[in-house]
């Protein structure tokens, strides 16, 4: 029975795959166009492993249908947007302020993103950074309790856990006390709590959507095209974003990771703005029912914030944006850089871009340092960045394992000038195909704080040093190797 089984899947299912495949192979040569690098990597897959690559090219390869789908999506976000900022113009600076010191290259930063991401610098923020998960959900709670009209939540990753169920006690509280509340989670990183989670929060009036909830819909299953972000606004004046998700693993609660490093910042004033618009087209992207409309009770004006400065823009990517707004910040921080690039991230895979800029920043003399985690969460992902991380330190690069837990935090400091947090990584997913927002902050005491808790970390890492990494098994710079092949399919 058994060979016969083996016979009948060598003789006829083997067959059909590989003619699959080859439709497949012409359909990433021909119709999705994909760079050559990425290319190259699915055509190895499909042919020389053709089963392993039909699986993979079911769950992270087709885009065509992605294409088709956030076109649509493109569409409402610049119908919103036009509205909305066209309303707000007095709140959301339309032009590149002069009457602070900031130098000419960022002012050209600031005008990239606003032409690439529509992304507006906005003023009249007060920041608060988070580096530990209890203050940060402390103060999302404090807020929640205290908001008088709306709360909006917006987070890639919701676990049926304590904090999980304390966040959904406090918005079911205020959904009975007539605050409108809204959730939105994706439809893969929050599929872990039931339904029953979620009643008492709807049967007070909270409202509930997850973005593209299609992993195992038969006709377009879906790894890729997540929404990775991680944004709260509360009553159009408070918003928090970050790389926290709702889990007791984040507040350090789970004892395989923890502690657990992260960050996040709080804004209070215009830049809450902005996240709001990035919450309602989404919304509007993933509820079928519930549509928002603009209305100025979300998008007040906060006359708190008008002596306040620190220059902001929120920029979000994504699949569904034509340029790559995200991967482009980046590379203008780091080009930028006249002194030092400090970055934090968990996951590591760059592309020739990213790998070109910090080489020739650390060969110009600039000190440029990388944190990773010291384990992984993703073996694969963690094997394939060692192996960038090796040859960026035969050019200088200062590279460390964070040993004290996990770090999760996605952060860059540039010459305690400028900073991004967020929820992006520093890897393919994040700029291609992935939806992220960072906070962008042009700012001398935010980027001096944020390089402050660089330093403190440095003291819980250890270096990796080309005589560390020369000293690996050949088990582990094989897996390295391996990993890196693969690597633009990740």
């Amino acid at each position: 029975m058994v060979h016969e089984l083996l016979l009948f899947i060598y003789d006829f299912i083997i067959p059909i795959i590989f003619v699959i495949n080859i439709i497949f192979a012409i359909t990433v040569v021909f119709i999705e166009r994909k760079n050559p690098t990425t290319t190259i990597a699915w055509l190895m897959a499909l042919l020389l492993l053709p089963v392993v690559g039909f699986i993979l090219y079911l769950f992270v390869g087709q885009s065509f249908y992605r294409d088709r789908m956030f076109t649509v999506k493109k569409e409402d976000d610049d119908k919103l947007a036009e509205i909305i900022e066209s309303q707000k113009e007095e709140l959301l600076i339309s032009e590149v302020p002069g009457e602070q010191p900031i130098a000419d290259g960022y002012k050209r930063m600031m005008l990239m993103l606003m032409e690439s991401n529509k992304a507006p610098v906005t003023t009249g923020n007060r920041v608060r950074i988070f580096v530990d998960g209890n203050e940060k959900f402390q103060s999302l709670l404090q807020a929640i309790n205290e908001a008088k009209d709306h709360i909006h939540m917006e987070y890639y990753i919701l676990k049926d856990d304590e904090i999980g169920n304390e966040i959904f006690a406090a918005l079911t509280r205020q959904a009975q006390a007539g605050v409108k509340v809204r959730f939105l989670g994706d439809g893969l990183g929050s599929a872990g709590p039931r339904r029953a989670f979620y009643e008492p929060y709807l049967a007070a009036g909270g409202k509930l959507a997850f973005f593209f909830p299609s992993l195992m819909n038969i006709s377009h299953p879906r790894l890729n095209y997540r929404n990775h972000r991680k944004i709260a606004i509360i009553d159009g004046k408070t918003g928090f974003v970050g790389g926290f998700n709702i889990g007791d693993d984040y507040l350090g609660r789970v004892a395989e990771w923890a502690p657990w490093r992260d960050t996040a910042i709080v804004v209070n004033g215009h830049a809450a703005l902005a996240m709001q618009i990035r919450f309602i087209l989404d919304w509007n992207y993933a509820s079928k029912e519930d549509k928002i409309e603009y209305d100025p009770r979300y998008f007040p004006e906060d006359k708190a914030a008008g002596d306040a400065w620190l220059p902001m823009q929120i920029v979000s990517g994504g699949p569904d944006t034509y340029w790559n707004p995200i991967k482009e910040s980046y590379l203008k921080l780091i080009t930028l850089a006249s002194e030092s690039v400090y970055i934090q991230t968990p996951y590591f895979i760059p592309d020739e871009s990213i790998m070109d800029a910090l080489r020739m920043a650390a060969l110009s003399g600039i000190d440029v340092r990388i944190m990773m985690p010291a384990k992984p969460d993703h073996w694969f992902v963690y094997w394939a960045g060692y192996s960038y991380i090796e040859q960026l330190i035969d050019a200088g690069v200062r590279a460390y394992t964070y040993d004290k837990g996990f770090i999760h935090a996605k952060t860059i400091v540039v010459d305690e000038v400028a900073a991004s947090v967020g929820s992006a990584n520093w890897d393919v997913r994040s700029f291609r195909l992935n939806f992220e927002t960072n906070a962008i902050m042009y700012d001398h005491e935010t980027a001096k704080e944020l390089k402050e808790y660089f330093l403190q970390d440095l003291k819980l890492c250890s270096e990796l040093t080309a005589e560390r990494m020369a000293a690996l098994p050949l088990k582990i710079k094989m897996k390295q190797s391996v990993s890196r092949l693969f690597s633009p399919l990740l």
